[in-house]
């Protein structure tokens, strides 16, 4: 059997495959995986309103996942792919995993910690920083989650 292209297009992909899952249960459609030498190891949606728990944001639920999978909770050299950029609770959870780098689809301009309103990934003080590449795949993600609000918002 063929691999797949490791590419961030196909993982920014899977994250979607992750987020459409969250829409399906009525949450925020945010998706989140993370990769280790070209492998998921941890895949998560948004599940704050299913599991009544405030931080089950997409991407701490892939990082327990992988912290899971690698049986340590420290993912460095791991990527974490997600469909918005992290607010600054996942960026902060981001930094103690040690994660290498976050790949992200759109902006979010009320909330983002990876540049848009703070930078916690990159801070100065903080002991690890992390790369960031954003815009993988912006356009999809952007509209799943204006999509979502869009309806969310109609008059009944």
């Amino acid at each position: 059997m063929k691999k797949p292209p490791a590419t961030n297009e196909y993982f920014m992909a899977r994250a979607l495959t992750e987020a459409r899952k969250a829409l399906r249960k009525g949450e925020v459609p945010i998706g989140a995986v993370v990769v280790s030498a070209g492998k998921i190891i941890g895949r998560g949606h948004n599940l704050s309103i299913t599991a009544n728990d405030p931080t089950a944001h997409a991407e701490v639920v892939a990082l327990r996942a992988a912290a899971r999978t690698s049986g340590y909770y420290r993912l460095t050299g791991c990527k974490l792919f997600v469909t918005i950029e992290p607010c600054p609770m996942c960026a902060g959870a981001l930094v103690w995993a040690r994660v290498a780098e976050i790949v992200f689809g759109a902006k979010d301009p009320k909330a983002g910690a990876c540049g848009s309103v703070m930078n916690i990934a990159r801070h100065r003080k903080l002991n690890h920083r992390i790369k960031i590449t954003a815009g993988v795949m912006e356009d999809d993600c952007r509209q799943l989650i204006q999509e979502f609000f869009k309806n969310k918002r109609k008059p009944r």
